[in-house]
């Protein structure tokens, strides 16, 4: 079972524990005064949906913006007057260039200016030994540019590259950014294809920018690759989170699950940026120099979904019209699914991992905001561990939440003092149907009767819970931090003890609501004996982080159901009307 699904059905019967205690199942009301019981997944996003092949050219010229991408490899693209030159078979011995700095390091062949392997320097990976890779292990390598011009394919992806530093690059913590150049020139010397890659060592995005002479259009397929190697001690949860996203111009962003991904595929364009993602880390390209495109040229004009050779996977190839003059342009981002460092990439890149399911993410995103803004402050400010912070967290959220359970409370109370007239006017009116009801409004009126007042305050809370289990769930802050037995707060608990503490205290919680009552009520109790197991099932497979919450918001809470239960007891002994609206 998927975790949204897990974390659904712990909605619902929390939501059926609040609700039906108070509606379906009330105590039984003595004579007097007597008490009232207390009370998506979407892995693919409509992405995966194949959209209509993209039309090959017929002679015009393609839109603006709107890139024709072929559905074979040898259409016919408009705009080349020269001769197609073709590709030779390397010659040369391959030369593997690296490029060092404080976040990242990566090696380039000169044979494509591919992409063959790279890691992020500040991140270890949870699958084996040493920093999370970028490249998983038996690929070609990424990035590698294929050209369409005419009727001809040119492969670049495997043809010799002169690099220019030939040694590399070494970065430095807060220096300049440093270029390393590509050229590749065509035997006949009248072809050449050049490709820069910019590098801030303070920075994951690249700058990468490039041109042709030689040909007047053509159109560049740029190798994205087959996605993020695993890096994950559970790699089947990675696995389900595994996916290729893009930001369309007009119709907004898509992702398809890898699992779910149907080769081969062809997305049309005009795309804003496309990208890969994992659970914590994310490949992607953006379209232009920066987040403002200056012209609908400058957008993607599609994606290619093809099979790939490793792990099963699909690769992706993203294409984009190319002319002598003008040259290409894109940036590179691949590092961590940090919220504010995508949202500083611009184009809504922070929701290529999107909280929440769609239709409840315009309620959630700014509780997402606000609480990963007091946990990082948590953490920074008070050099307080994250799983130190999480207990705090939970012990804030249940005073910050107490003045809506004290009124919930105190509505209960007003409740179950009214029950008794309650029931004295439906039995004195039972023959009389507009009586009764005139004399029931009358009453609600005058004491302040409202059925659901001891649910509504409780119920505000729930975007801010939901918020926060997929906070604790995606956000990487969490990522291989140890707590105690913890090895990963983002991971499960491995031996289970947080679950069954959250069942315990759940149990604990409605037992001393249940001990309030003058008569035992057999439905709560039905129900504190099957909902801890129930919620023991649904939560011992979620992150250890989002157990470590609940737990604590739960053994926070307990000195307030004694409270109310008190509050119940001083009750018993009261008249009915002695509680108003008022109170």
């Amino acid at each position: 079972m998927k975790t949204e699904a897990r974390f659904l059905i712990a909605i619902v019967l929390m939501l059926a524990v609040l609700v039906g205690t108070n509606r379906l199942f009330p105590p039984v009301v003595p004579e007097d005064v007597g008490p009232v019981a207390d009370s998506t997944a979407e892995q693919t996003e409509g992405a995966g949906e194949t959209p209509s092949a993209l039309p090959s050219d017929t002679g015009a010229p393609a839109a603006s913006g709107e890139v024709a991408v072929p559905p074979s490899p040898d259409p016919e693209l408009p705009g080349s007057t020269q001769p197609t030159p073709e590709v030779a078979p390397p010659t040369t011995a391959e030369v593997v260039v690296s490029v060092s700095g404080p976040l990242y390091e990566y090696r380039f062949s000169s044979l494509g200016a591919r992409i063959v392997s790279g890691e992020l320097s500040e991140f270890e990976s949870l699958r084996k030994p040493g920093p999370v890779g970028v490249v998983p292990d038996g690929t070609s390598g990424y990035f590698g540019h294929r050209l369409v011009v005419g009727s001809d394919t040119l492969d670049l992806s495997n043809v010799p590259f002169t690099v220019e530093p030939a040694d590399g690059l070494q970065l430095v913590e807060g220096g300049d950014p440093e270029t390393l150049r590509f050229t590749y020139t065509h035997p006949s010397g009248q072809f050449d294809f050049r490709v820069e890659y910019t590098f801030d060592p303070d920075d994951y995005t690249l700058a990468v920018r490039g041109g042709l002479r030689g040909v007047d259009r053509a159109l560049m397929i740029t190798d994205m690759g087959a996605g993020l190697p695993f890096a994950e001690a559970d790699s089947a949860i990675e696995a389900r989170s595994m996916a290729y996203v893009f930001n369309h111009l007009q119709d907004g962003i898509r992702s398809t699950t890898i699992e779910k991904a149907e080769p081969p595929t062809i997305v049309e364009g005009p795309l804003v940026w496309a990208a890969f993602r994992s659970k914590f880390f994310v490949l992607a390209m953006l379209a232009g120099e920066s987040d403002e495109l200056a012209s609908d040229a400058n957008y993607l004009g599609g994606l290619f979904v093809r099979e790939a050779e490793v792990d099963e996977r699909v690769r992706v190839g993203a294409a984009q019209t190319v002319t002598e003059g003008a040259g290409f342009a894109y940036r590179m981002f691949v590092g961590p699914q940090e919220y504010a460092l995508l949202s500083s990439l611009g184009q809504g890149m922070e929701e290529v991992n999107p909280y929440g399911w769609r239709f409840f993410r315009p309620i959630i995103r700014p509780f997402v905001s606000v609480i990963m803004t007091i946990l990082v402050f948590l953490h920074t400010q008070l050099s307080l561990g994250y799983g130190w912070v999480l207990i705090v967290f939970g012990v804030l959220m249940r005073v910050v939440f107490f003045p809506l359970y004290h009124k919930s409370m105190k509505a209960q109370l007003r409740n179950m003092a009214v029950q008794p007239l309650v029931k004295e006017i439906q039995d004195r009116y039972k023959d009389q149907p507009e009586k009764l009801q005139k004399e029931l409004m009358k009453l609600y009126k005058e004491h302040g009767f409202n059925p659901l007042a001891g649910c509504l305050p409780m119920l505000l809370p729930w975007p801010v819970l939901i918020a926060l289990f997929f906070v604790f769930q995606n956000t990487i802050e969490l990522r291989g931090v140890e707590f105690y037995w913890l090895p990963d707060l983002s991971a499960k608990d491995p031996f289970y003890i947080l679950p069954i503490v959250l069942a315990l205290s759940m149990f604990l919680m409605q037992w001393v609501s249940l001990r309030s009552l003058d008569q035992e009520n057999p439905q709560m109790k039905m129900m504190m004996y099957i909902m801890p197991p129930m919620m023991l099932f649904i939560f011992m497979n979620l992150p250890s982080g989002l157990n470590l919450y609940y737990a604590t918001a739960n053994i926070a809470t307990l000195p307030q159901q004694v409270w109310i239960a008190r509050e119940r007891a001083k009750m018993k002994d009261q008249p009915p009307l002695k509680i108003s609206a008022k109170d």
